[in-house]
């Protein structure tokens, strides 16, 4: 096959290389190359499906809602439903409800939190606090959204495309994806728990990414929340669980580290979390429809890591965003749009100083 050339290669079709990818084509060249036969297979189709602005650093929380602005204009342009209103709620001790409350989150009295969510036990939690501002997301729906505005826009997305070679020759990188060589100005390395694996390959020192588990079930339950409840976590980082069209959804909320893969649930993992709900609410979960377990890949200082690596300048990290992909995912796609062109911000409708903080707390080591 004959090589191609292009502006910009993203590696790695989950959501940070497909919003990059939908975001840079009205000004770049954009080839993008995916290592599975179809585009966000692993972290980016297992994702809990809800924004929460008041989750995360400082720096996180004020990507997500600035990524909640965009895709509301989103919605207004095309009208696609890829959010819907669902709040968030901690119970726990009063010191760990205390801990994890910041943002836009408020405290509850012990009878709101039970009048809201009927189903938890009321001698299992001493607080409770509420994130109002949360919306639950259709993933599927905005991964398409991205690929097709992507695709329109004159991206070429490659498949079943794995790296195997890299090289920079101090103008311009000769890439292998699959059965085709490719020609770059810059690389943008989008590979999620591959990402220090792809640095490695292309001659690039690792951020120091690890990537750590992340398990979740649908289950039915006889006394199942109602659409439209909260969802609702304990502050102890034991377990979460919200209403979904197929039942509840639930996991153990754990945060083990693990090898890039395909990740699968463990014997007794689910069963184990079962036992857990049941001791703390009345949910009565009777058969599991599904598990998976995904991967959330992030570096020591729980930040995502987006910038032009300072040792190879044709080198772009889009990595790291750990629990936080889908909900910082279109304001990160922004700011690297704006650091790849050297766009002014106000061109894109960007606050400058939110730009500004962005860069100086994103920028790789």
């Amino acid at each position: 096959m004959s090589a191609l050339a292009c502006d910009v290669l993203i590696i790695g079709g989950g959501i940070a290389g497909l919003s990059l990818a939908s975001a840079l084509a009205p000004f770049a060249g954009v080839v993008l190359v995916e290592s599975e036969p179809t585009l966000g297979y692993h972290t980016s189709s297992r994702s809990a499906r809800q924004l929460i602005p008041s989750y995360g650093p400082e720096p996180v929380q004020e990507l997500t809602r600035r990524t909640l602005e965009l895709l509301a204009d989103v919605e207004s342009a095309t009208g696609l439903p890829l959010t819907e209103p669902r709040s968030f709620m901690l119970i726990g001790s009063e010191s760990d409800v205390a801990a994890k409350s910041h943002g836009s989150m408020r405290h509850l009295v012990h009878a709101e939190a039970l009048e809201l969510c009927p189903q938890l036990r009321p001698e299992v939690f001493a607080a409770a606090a509420i994130d109002t501002d949360c919306v639950g997301t259709d993933t599927d729906l905005l991964l398409e959204y991205h690929r097709r505005r992507a695709s329109d826009d004159g991206v070429i997305i490659l498949t079943k495309a794995p790296v195997t070679a890299a090289r920079f020759d101090g103008t311009a990188w000769t890439v292998q994806a699959g059965h085709r060589s490719i020609s770059a100005s810059v690389t943008v390395n989008a590979a999620g728990a591959w990402a220090d694996d792809v640095a490695r390959l292309c001659g690039v020192e690792p951020q120091q990414l690890l990537p750590y588990r992340r398990t979740a079930a649908i289950v039915e339950a006889a006394n199942a929340p109602v659409p439209g409840t909260p969802m609702v976590a304990g502050a102890d980082d034991s377990f979460y669980y919200r209403p979904d069209p197929q039942g509840v959804l639930i996991s153990p909320s754990e945060t083990e580290q693990a090898e890039p893969g395909d990740a699968q649930p463990r014997p007794g993992d689910i069963d184990r979390l079962i036992a857990r709900l049941a001791s703390v609410t009345t949910l009565g979960i009777t058969s599991v429809r599904r598990s998976w377990t995904g991967l959330r890949t992030q570096r020591n200082s729980t930040l995502p890591v987006v910038g032009f690596d300072p040792a190879h300048p044709g080198f772009f990290w889009l990595a790291g965003q750990g629990g936080y992909g889908f909900q910082t995912s279109s304001a990160i796609a922004e700011l690297a749009v704006i650091l790849l062109t050297g766009l002014d911000p106000e061109v894109l409708g960007a606050d400058p100083a939110r730009i500004s903080a962005a860069t100086g707390s994103l920028r790789p080591d």
